[in-house]
């Protein structure tokens, strides 16, 4: 029995080859339209992070909680609306204040992200997204931040 399993996982390989070349020699005939899927933008440098949460509040940012340190100025009603990320020091070497950034690997905070804020120098690899004051605080490891 272990024979025949190796000899049908040996056909099953050839096989697939071999349509993977026969479908992109059919793909690739003159006058043949091919779907081509592209993203609707270009990723430019990545980083695997670890994600916090933090509120505008006194407590956990400088003593003008509303004003990132890019000088951007948040709701104090709903600041997680601005979808603002501060990112740890060591990380301005590949972003900068304004960029537009997408996370992965983020569960509810995948997506479209602006950043305005940076974090304590005591911080390394790691982004804060800014959460409105009734939100739960949470942290995440193993997220991808790319820029767009």
């Amino acid at each position: 029995m272990k024979h025949f399993i190796m000899k049908y996982n040996k056909y099953l390989g050839m096989g697939v080859i071999l349509f993977i070349v026969l479908g992109s020699i059919y793909c690739l005939r003159p006058g043949h339209k091919a779907i081509v899927m592209q993203y609707p933008f270009v990723l430019k440098s990545m980083q695997v992070v670890t994600l916090s949460t933090y509120k505008a509040d006194t407590a956990e940012t400088d003593s003008t909680p509303l004003v990132t340190a890019s000088g951007f100025k948040l709701d104090s009603l709903n600041p997680k609306k601005h979808r603002v990320i501060a990112i740890s020091r060591d990380l301005k070497a590949l972003f900068a204040f304004g960029d537009k950034v997408i996370l992965t690997n983020a569960g509810k905070f995948n997506g479209v992200w602006f950043i305005h804020d940076v974090m304590n120098k005591r911080y390394k690899n790691k982004i804060d997204i800014l959460i409105n004051p009734s939100d739960r605080q949470l942290s995440l490891k193993g997220v991808l931040i790319s820029k767009i």
